[in-house]
């Protein structure tokens, strides 16, 4: 049975800060092994029988990072949606109903997933969706997740009655059941009630339906919601690479949730068990649970990390040395930029801090030091009146937009491979150790032409240094204007 995987990575994981940031947001993250979030929920959903391409629904921002993530780990033919803003997962659920239906036929099965979550064994995970398709016939599936601990972050799904299979044939549903109740996140002690009373199970926001199931309930349920995607995804531009919504068409559907939009209402919902391991990674308290590094004190430890006498602590360190002494129960947190101390308690409040930083404009709120681009990274290093300094890198085969500036000139000093560069007319190669000059005005262009990455150390000189002082005359990326 055919399944289109539909990953929504729109997320901005702000109770992930300071290591998730809005331009380069937790499923981007590399944070339970060596691939992203992103990449193990998509190479998860590959190992589905049947299953299609991936959807991916994200920002246009981050378009080029989830590119080169999937190519990376060899999943080829996924299909890009691009939302103009962040609409809550209802519209995200109409726009993969209504592309389903156009691409591969209304009953297509749509298999809608947050691209930010965790699982630790696939083989049962797999299982429950193989399971899922057969109780999708004329209804919507929720998966309801085993809980292991009395969290308070989640919602919950009460389980209802035994569901008959097709034609009214007892057993050939075997395992699944109806939903009695969507339960709202609860209190501590209301947590501890359902995980000892048994009969209820996280809401993890995994749905698998029919795509005419799920139009035919927006349609009665949600119709202008659906109105709107339906125009964003009919006026959308598309090339080779995106879908971009229309974004006039797509502001009219109102922010709202697929739970509140129409699981909570629809009567025709099933329930199956999921049981393999499963979480959001919502917060810092994801990784302090997971196994310690150092058994004996229950510390979780990553990068350059002494403690002593610290006991159930968890210190993630990115760019320096953090040392820690008679500490018990805190997550710390240390980027290039901020530090994050916090108990394991009031780790569901760390999206407050970042609400207050964007209130203040602070920079940290939104970007790292070390910003990705489609062609690789720049890290600023040092900045000050009248100069900026930044290092660099290049990705094999990629190149930067022929451009120049208004404000500033350039000093460029290769520290690693070689640069193809671009100056005004002439066009010269640049090893380790040899520099050049960037004259103010100057047509430029940094080029990679080789296998190898390419990093070097800019300087720039002038009375400005911001990134919108920028004129592009070519860009592969289709960032110049035409």
């Amino acid at each position: 049975m055919a399944l289109l995987p539909v990953l929504m990575a729109g997320g901005s994981g702000t109770r992930l800060w300071p290591l998730s940031r809005e331009l380069y947001p937790k499923q981007l993250l590399k944070l339970t092994n060596d691939k992203s979030l992103l990449q193990n929920t998509a190479l998860r959903a590959k190992k589905i029988p049947g299953s299609l391409p991936p959807v991916v629904i994200c920002g246009e921002a981050h378009r080029f990072l989830v590119a080169e993530q999937l190519r990376e780990v060899g999943i080829a033919g996924a299909t890009l949606i691009l939302e103009p803003e962040g609409r809550n997962t209802a519209p995200a659920a109409a726009i993969a109903a209504l592309y389903a239906k156009e691409k591969h036929g209304a009953g297509t099965q749509v298999f809608l997933m947050s691209a930010d979550q965790a699982v630790a064994h696939e083989d049962k995970f797999v299982k429950a969706v193989v399971a899922a398709q057969a109780a999708a016939v004329d209804r919507i599936v929720t998966f309801g997740i085993k809980p292991t601990r009395p969290e308070t972050g989640y919602g919950y799904l009460k389980a209802g009655p035994a569901l008959k299979g097709a034609g009214g044939k007892a057993g050939a549903l075997k395992g699944v059941r109806s939903v009695a109740a969507f339960v709202e996140k609860p209190d501590a002690r209301k947590a501890a009630r359902f995980l000892k009373a048994g009969g209820y199970s996280w809401n993890g926001g995994l749905f698998l339906f029919e795509a005419r199931v799920l139009l035919k309930e927006l349609a009665r349920l949600e119709p202008a919601l659906l109105k709107a995607c339906e125009a964003s995804l009919a006026k959308a531009k598309r090339d080779p690479d995106f879908i971009r919504l229309d974004a006039e068409s797509f502001r009219q559907a109102r922010k709202e949730s697929i739970d509140y939009a129409v699981m909570e209402k629809t009567p025709d919902i099933a329930l199956v068990a999921l049981d393999a391991g499963w979480d959001d990674v919502g917060t810092w308290s994801f990784l302090a649970n997971l196994p310690p590094t150092d058994k004996r004190s229950g510390n979780f430890t990553r990068g350059d990390v002494w403690l002593h006498d610290s006991k159930n602590t968890l210190v993630h360190a990115e760019s320096r040395l953090v040392a820690g002494v008679g500490v018990e129960n805190l997550i710390v947190v240390e980027t290039g930029d901020a530090v994050l101390v916090t108990t394991r308690e009031r780790a569901q409040d760390v999206k407050k801090i970042v609400e207050s930083l964007k209130a203040a404009q602070r920079p940290e709120a939104n970007d790292h030091p070390k910003v990705y681009r489609p062609w690789g990274w720049y890290d600023s290093i040092e900045s000050g009146p009248g100069f900026q300094v930044k290092r660099i890198g290049v990705k094999p085969g990629q190149k930067l937009s022929l451009q120049m500036h208004h404000k500033r000139a350039e000093h460029w000093i290769v520290v690693k491979g070689t640069a193809k560069v671009t100056i005004d007319e002439r066009v010269f190669d640049l090893g380790e150790n040899q520099s050049c000059f960037i004259p103010l005005g100057a047509k430029h262009r940094l080029e990679n032409a080789t296998a190898s990455p390419v990093e070097l150390i800019e300087v720039q000189c002038g009375a400005y240094t911001g990134e919108d002082d920028i004129v592009r005359f070519e860009d592969v990326y289709g960032r110049a204007p035409k």
